[in-house]
């Protein structure tokens, strides 16, 4: 099976392998015996992130069908979209992007980061997202610039492949911990760690902390993940779907909606160990994180490492700049 992962054509962009750190100070604070983060918010493309790890395996497809445009959706202040507009930059391909929502009166974080890159946005209501990217590939296609359609979040088959490979990686750091803690949206890292983690050998829990869909909806979308992956590379694998652990209870009002809990969890991790989250994602899981510790549901002698999946732009995101201002 990890022959069949090294086969997969990628290409390298990301800084590999991200640094395991050990963070003393904040696990006295939270009452953990052993807290660990895994940086992936240092990949390096365009200010990092966890899409950077799937990118190298999407833009190898793209590449291989004669690609000539990215295409690819998410939210205004998508990460996944930012990094799939440096990705484009760096391999001379044209990038569209479908935002959901309204174009913004001040243009901020990643949304800057994507003009900066280049990329054309286009802006729709979620409920129309689906359609208008059809839209969008057959109107390039009919120009002849070949586009090449990338799921929401990079989470498809491929993606998933890229985080059954980063569980490998983990695997060769040699840190042995009983729960590695992340934030979990559009399936494909959750549905890649856990093949990995099967690939290896590793026992520990692997916990998504849900940004914005109930734990029903995201084990779906992460079931299905699992099966069309085992089934496009044929790993004599079974993942069964209560291996699947998700915690949906820290979404709050919904998605890009810091809670109090959220917007201490970025500080604390900032003012103890000098690490940045960002306050959609990370922050939300790190949140859930300190609470499961605090309500005992992860013991005191438990060995956690939590996986930083970047975001950082987004802390200067007009949205989020004024409430971290205002928490002081």
């Amino acid at each position: 099976m990890k022959a069949t992962l090294s086969a997969v054509p990628r290409m390298k962009i990301a800084n590999l392998p991200t640094p395991v750190e050990k963070l003393t100070r904040l696990a006295a604070k939270i009452g953990l015996r052993e807290l660990w983060i895994k940086r992936d918010d240092l990949t390096g493309l365009a200010l990092g992130g966890n899409k950077t790890r799937k990118l190298e395996y999407l833009i190898a497809a793209a590449l291989a069908h004669g690609a000539k445009t990215l295409i690819t959706t998410g939210a205004p202040q998508s990460n996944h979209c930012r990094q799939t507009a440096a990705a484009a930059a760096k391999f001379g391909l044209e990038c569209v992007l479908v935002l959901t929502g309204d174009s913004p009166e001040r243009i901020s974080g990643n949304i800057l980061l994507d003009h900066l890159f280049g990329a054309k946005l286009i802006w729709c209501p979620k409920e129309h997202r689906e359609t208008k990217l059809q839209e969008v590939f057959q109107h390039l296609w009919s120009e002849g610039k070949r586009p090449y359609l990338i799921p929401y979040g990079g989470s498809n088959s491929l993606g998933a492949l890229a985080f059954a490979q980063a569980m490998l990686e983990l695997a060769e750091q040699g840190v042995d911990v009983d729960w590695v803690i992340f934030p979990s949206s559009s399936g494909g890292t959750q549905a890649g760690m856990l093949l990995g983690s099967k690939i290896c050998g590793l026992s520990a829990r692997i916990l998504g902390i849900s940004v914005d869909l109930s734990a029903e909806e995201l084990q779906s979308r992460i079931d299905q993940l699992i099966t069309e992956t085992i089934d496009a590379y044929s790993f004599p694998l079974k993942i069964n779907r209560d291996e699947i652990l998700v915690n949906d209870s820290y979404r709050g009002k919904g998605y890009g909606l810091p809670t109090d809990a959220d917007i201490q969890a970025v500080r604390d991790f900032a003012r103890y160990e000098g690490i940045l989250l960002d306050p959609v994602y990370t922050g939300r899981a790190a949140a859930g994180m300190c609470d499961l510790v605090k309500r005992e549901v992860i013991p005191f002698s438990a060995s956690v490492l939590f996986w930083h999946t970047g975001g950082i732009p987004a802390l200067f995101a007009d949205l989020y700049e004024k409430l971290f201002v205002s928490a002081e």
